[in-house]
């Protein structure tokens, strides 16, 4: 329809036609709607076109991942000549592809994604370029003819795109800034947070808000907040921790207890709308990289104003919580308060405090040893009633990287879990349950974590692959979480323990934000919000303010997303993503820097992961993962069962299942795609499956010869030991069921950022890694 015939179709008065027209422009731009080649408005759904988001692939084709329901649509090559990896674009189905799936042409690009790429820098034939980093984007970028060339061939740069690729020609740029070359320490970090976009500067205004904010507590923040300075609360936290989120206390009450979790009152300094508020939206969450962490707060509020550092005046929010001698919270009460840290504890000191009465910790700890042990009591009891109420914990373990004085990796060590880090774990569970027990009660809107159940299809292929074992999962289509946990306290013995752990922790989904509750399926709990870390958390600091609203009869409106909080959760959600991203490809950069010294030497490793074209082997005392290509797992051809885990000959039945130990040997490192090769030196020792056209004929001669048949459907797999790391889908929260990496990816730390091994908890937030935190 012309715009003209819509403006009296609509009724539309003269004085309102430029903002109706404005408004249909916006429309067309958000690909609301279209216009035609007579410049008529059209609906893209009435002309078949689907409007989506680009997702490229390093081979060169991509897919359009759908705004509304249905299938991805393939673009070929060509396609994606004209668009670059994350561009909105409209298109129309023009097919099936080789493989059935919906084949699209690109009608229109809606949005350009990419104004800023880094990459390095390459000169072919006298023509300068740079190859992106992000390998989703395939085309390479041409420096634009006539500009003196700022960087030399193999460094890193960051080009600003002048033109935007289309289907005759690359895409063009300059370059704007020079970020020095490839092997440079702390580059990869530098690669990182520019190719995820993640925010690294504070802007002035931010800046000039932070420099005006008091370097103490004054008299004045005292107004409306109880005195709690005379109250013994402890931080507790990890060797290299420098900001803390919370303090506890713990004392008898009859037979319950009183337990007092105080958390950094960041709200009162972070004001709503505020420039400082707006930055730390846009981040979401601090990231913490090997060596160097990228706050979510500006350092004197991360590591000072806010923290509760020990022996000063805090600000603070308190849920003050009566807990019975059965673990059930009978009584809650949240109000903002002043607190005197009257400590600075490790995990490692209360553990020797605790439990070993180590006496240089106990003189460390001196007079808090009895309000730590009411601690530990109270932690038995939520312990207990943890296993009665049916979370799930997954036995993982995780590792910590060493740096040498060049900034790369000297060794990477494994890292144990004490009594300490759980103890504070159940705390801070207890006072994220009675935030949003106290929002759901005031009706008032808030960010919820939240965590589905199993979807239908992988439940299904859960249920056939614990059924080759004899064994099965509760709870019919809709299990709980107590159905998962009791299937885990019934394996646990077994020698195919990890096997069976694994397969379960990848049918479950991924935690994210969102206002609407559904529970958390992981937890066993009804509601669950964060509450605990507002220095390093957006939605934390949301939950606060929104509390405080709650207090005072009020009701708070997020200055973001015009107060809508499903986007703020999607938001936030992302931001989490992007930061495991980021964090992901340094792990994977210095894992290689690593191993590169070592081509040639034989390793002993497990299977963590079964894809397509080969298995991911990751080794045992190295703690790096890579893969073994198809190609190298012998002169057979070799299918993919997905349902089963497992790739298998078709000649031979040889089978390679998750979990099986096996020898590799390192044969290529490559730096650029962050990717390690290894070859297969020593499969499995078991019995083949027999199961191809050939294989069958050998049984069938076999039958005939009176033999017995050699079939082994459900083979013993040798237990794994627990110290073996397997690959970063197991070592992170059970809700990190992504497809397996490209490259090497145990999750890790080092001297400043320490991960410590915990049992998973289905909560999938990135936890800062010095100090474990639900």
């Amino acid at each position: 329809m012309p715009f003209s015939d819509l403006v009296i179709a609509l009724d539309i008065q003269e004085g309102e036609v430029p903002f109706f027209e404005r408004r249909m422009f916006a429309m067309e731009r958000d690909g609301q709607v279209m216009r035609n080649r007579r410049g008529d408005y059209l609906l893209p759904a009435k002309a078949d076109l689907i409007r989506g988001t680009v997702q490229g692939h390093p081979d060169g084709y991509g897919f359009v991942s759908t705004e509304e329901e249905g299938p991805d649509v393939f673009l070929g090559p060509n396609e994606m000549r004209e668009v670059l990896h994350g561009d909105r674009v409209m298109v129309r189905v023009a097919g099936l592809d080789r493989r059935g799936r919906p084949e699209g042409k690109i009608v229109e690009v809606l949005e350009r994604a990419n104004t800023r790429v880094v990459g390095r820098v390459l000169v072919e034939n006298g023509v300068t370029l740079v190859v992106p980093e992000n390998r989703r984007i395939s085309q390479e970028i041409l420096l634009a003819p006539g500009v003196k060339a700022k960087a030399k061939a193999g460094q890193v740069v960051v080009v600003e795109l002048v033109q935007q690729p289309t289907r005759y020609a690359q895409p063009i740029g300059k370059v704007v800034e020079v970020l020095g070359n490839y092997a440079d320490p702390g580059m990869e970090i530098e690669i990182a947070l520019r190719k995820h976009e993640l925010p690294f500067e504070f802007g002035k205004a931010a800046k000039e808000q932070t420099r005006r904010l008091p370097d103490k507590v004054r008299k004045m923040d005292w107004k409306g907040r109880e005195d709690l300075t005379a109250l013994p609360l402890v931080t507790i936290d990890g060797e290299t921790a420098r900001d803390f989120d919370d303090a506890v206390y713990c004392e008898r009450q009859g037979r319950g207890f009183r337990l007092v979790v105080a958390i950094a009152d960041v709200s009162h300094y972070v004001t709503v709308g505020s420039a400082l508020d707006g930055e730390s939206y846009d981040r979401g969450n601090s990231v913490y990289f090997p060596r160097r962490v990228i706050p979510m707060l500006p350092e004197k509020l991360s590591n000072g104003l806010c923290s509760l550092n020990p022996q000063v005046e805090r600000l603070c929010m308190v849920c003050d919580m009566a807990i019975s001698q059965t673990g059930v919270i009978k009584q809650y009460r949240f109000y903002p308060a002043v607190m005197f840290s009257k400590a600075r504890l490790t995990y490692n000191q209360v553990a020797a405090a605790l439990y070993e009465s180590d006496p240089a910790a106990l003189e460390i700890v001196g007079g808090l040893l009895p309000h730590l042990q009411n601690l530990d009591k109270l932690f038995r009891v939520l312990l207990k009633a943890r296993a009665k109420r049916g979370a799930i914990d997954f036995e993982t373990q995780e590792t910590r990287m060493v740096f040498d004085d060049q900034g790369k990796i000297e060794k990477i060590v494994p890292e144990s879990r004490n009594d300490a880090h759980r103890l504070i774990e159940e705390c801070m569970l207890a006072a994220n349950v009675c935030a949003s027990e106290f929002l759901q009660g005031q009706e008032h809107p808030a960010l919820y974590r939240v965590h589905e159940g199993p979807t239908p299809e992988k439940l299904a292929k859960l249920r056939d692959f614990l059924g080759e074992f004899g064994l099965q999962l509760g709870g019919g289509d809709e299990p709980k979480a107590g159905d998962y946990a009791r299937l885990l306290d019934s394996i646990k013995e077994r020698p195919d323990l990890q096997l069976l752990q694994t397969v379960m922790l990848r049918s479950l989904r991924q935690a994210v934000y969102s206002p609407d509750n559904v529970g958390h399926f992981g937890l066993a709990y009804e509601a669950y919000t964060h509450f605990t870390s507002p220095i390093r958390r957006y939605p934390d600091l949301l939950v606060h303010r929104a509390i405080k609203a709650a207090l005072l009869g009020q009701r708070y409106v997020p200055a973001q997303e015009g107060g809508d909080w499903e986007a703020i959760g999607m938001h936030c959600s992302m931001t989490e993503r992007r930061a495991d991203e980021a964090d992901r490809d340094v792990e994977n950069w210095l894992k290689c820097y690593y191993m590169q010294d070592r081509i040639g030497e034989e390793f002993d490793g497990s299977v963590s992961a079964v894809v397509p074209f080969g298995l991911f082997v990751a080794l045992h005392d190295v703690f790096v993962e890579g893969l073994v290509h198809i190609s190298d797992l012998g002169s057979d051809y070799f299918h993919f069962d997905d349902a089963h885990h497992a790739l298998v000959g078709e000649r031979t039945g040889q089978r390679y299942r998750l979990s099986d130990q096996v020898r590799v040997q390192l044969v290529r490192v490559n730096m650029e795609a962050s990717k390690i090769d290894f070859r297969l030196v020593r499969g499995p020792e078991r019995a083949t499956e027999r199961v191809g056209k050939t294989a069958r004929a050998h049984l069938a001669r076999e039958a005939a010869a009176g033999a017995p048949a050699r079939m082994d459907p459900t083979p013993a797999v040798p237990r794994r030991q627990a110290s073996r790391a397997s690959g970063p889908e197991l070592v992170r929260p059970i809700v990190e069921s992504a497809p397996p990496p490209a490259a090497v990816t145990s999750k890790v730390a080092d001297k400043v950022k320490t991960t410590k091994p915990r049992k998973s908890t289905a909560d999938s937030s990135k936890k800062k890694k010095a100090k474990p935190r639900v």
